[in-house]
């Protein structure tokens, strides 16, 4: 069975570690090929690399650099379909939802490919007699990303497009589960002109994290995934001087109101909660409706819908399905077990996903969609993201209670509140204590031209990915005040603060 390397200085690389993880089919349940996991010397070495390449790199003016980025750009388009089979293959996503995660990742590059009007600083004459100020905005070096499995394509183009143009070199760590896309990134982008070692790839595990997060060499750290990982990488990142961006988990609520169109809402609610099998940061996994009489039409609704959601294999020679499979089988049995802690906690089990039958899933890690009623804030499976096909419905009795029962949580990643009162949506949207709210928009991810973050402990650091904090994230600011002489030179030595 092949083993997949790094990517080193342009090139595909085999790993020396002896050590290495198995990738599946979600669909099938095969084991598809092994993945190699780095060791320590190996990381470094990345970064040596990547390191020397940001002498040259970081001289490239931003036009020649933002002209790469649209080869690549051009090549993310030519090449689409069989990036999203890829995703399809080794995460398990359906064909259509992978092809539209390789368009939102093009759009960051295609963002990026503005870097010589992002990158401008500022300016102002005579600040003092005959001195003028002026800032540049700096790249800083080496820089990694840390992605997750959920998004093979979409969260390394977060990171590396900006990271990129603003004149830094990048190593990737791609999560282990599904590492082919970002190595086929890596090679769009060589045939882009860029040159050898300003992207890298490495595979690995925790030993590959470590050195990116304490070699000095290593600047900056940007990472996506669970909440206690984030965690370890921003209080470990940031104890080693670098600047950190770690976004965590998510519980994310829509608030249904008893005005909203239930019709709108509930199909909104179904891609939310049960699209790509639920594993999104920015899935709705709580439905809050205001009112038993909103509630108690939400769940017909919703029963009706569940009985006519197709599942299947990502890749089919016709339509697709509307969920794929779960990513492994650990991760299908954890998802199972958040089910049966739902129904032991006293939650009301309407659908069970684990009863579902599933045309041709053979030894495929496929769930069907599950769905709780009367679900509390005490229970595990309000309090935690379980990152599958799994919907709550928590009652609540006035918007005010929705709102409570969401600034209580302890995450604040995503929200949606769906009405047709102007008043009732701009409370919410100044009430709540959420980093992305949609109103009526179920899932309230930002353009590429926005940041995209949350709140509380959803993210650590203090910028979020792409847009402008993005820009901002894989650059330093610099202030130069200069003053040119004129032919009067002052004949004192001034020892004070200068005021003038």
């Amino acid at each position: 069975m092949s083993i997949l390397g790094n990517y080193i200085h342009g090139q595909p690389v085999a790993s020396q570690s002896g050590r290495t993880a198995p990738v599946y089919n979600p669909a099938t349940g095969e084991e598809s090929l092994q993945v190699a996991l780095s060791s320590a010397d190996e990381t470094r070495e990345a970064v040596r690399v990547a390191d020397e390449a940001f002498a040259s790199w970081s001289k490239v003016t931003p036009l020649k650099r933002a002209r790469i980025l649209f080869k690549f750009k051009e090549l993310l388009e030519a090449h689409a379909d069989e990036l999203a089979r890829l995703i399809s293959r080794e995460h398990g996503k359906v064909f259509s939802d992978a092809k539209g995660e390789v368009t939102r990742g093009l759009e960051v590059a295609e963002f990026a490919c503005g870097v010589p009007h992002l990158q401008k600083g500022e300016h102002s004459s005579n600040v003092g007699t005959g001195v003028d100020s002026y800032t540049l905005m700096q790249p800083l070096g080496v820089c990694a990303g840390i992605s997750p499995f959920n998004f093979p394509a979409m969260v390394p183009m977060w990171m590396f497009p900006i990271a990129l143009a603003c004149g830094n070199t990048f190593i990737m760590k791609p999560s282990e589960k599904d590492p082919s896309t970002p190595m086929r990134l890596a090679e769009l982008l060589k045939e882009a002109g860029l040159p050898d070692g300003v992207f890298n790839v490495v595979n690995g595990d925790k030993e590959a994290v470590d050195v990116l997060l304490t070699d000095e060499r290593v600047q900056a750290v940007s990472f996506v995934g669970s909440t206690p990982i984030a965690e370890y990488i921003y209080a470990t990142g940031s104890a080693h001087g670098k600047r950190v961006q770690a976004l965590g988990g998510a519980k994310n609520h829509m608030v249904i109101m008893p005005d909203a169109d239930l019709d709108q809402a509930v199909g909104a609610l179904m891609g939310a909660a049960y699209g790509s099998a639920g594993e999104r940061c920015m899935a709705i996994s709580v439905a809050v409706p205001v009112g038993e009489e909103t509630a108690n039409r939400l769940r017909d609704k919703l029963v009706e819908e569940l009985d006519k959601l197709s599942i299947g294999p990502g890749i089919v020679d016709g339509p697709d399905h509307d969920m794929g499979p779960l990513v492994t089988r650990e991760h299908l049995e954890k998802v199972k077990g958040y089910v049966q802690a739902g129904v032991d906690e006293g939650a009301e089990l309407v659908v069970d996903g684990r009863e579902a039958v599933i045309e041709g899933a053979g030894d495929g890690f496929f769930l069907g969609g599950s769905l709780f009623d009367h679900v509390t804030p005490g229970m595990c499976i309000h309090r935690e993201e379980i990152f599958g096909p799994v919907l709550a419905i928590a009652r609540a009795a006035s918007f005010d209670e929705a709102v409570r029962m969401v600034n209580d949580h302890e995450y604040g990643n995503g929200t949606a509140i769906f009405t047709r009162d102007g008043d009732a949506a701009r409370q919410y949207c100044e009430q709540i204590q959420v980093g992305m709210v949609g109103v009526n928009v179920p899932i309230p991810v930002p353009m590429a031209f926005h940041s995209f973050g949350g709140w509380k402990r959803s993210l650590f650091g203090p910028l979020h990915m792409h847009g402008p904090d993005g820009v901002r994230f894989y650059t330093r600011m610099k202030t130069i005040s200069q003053r040119w002489p004129s032919g009067i030179r002052e004949e004192t030595n001034h020892f004070t603060m200068p005021t003038h």
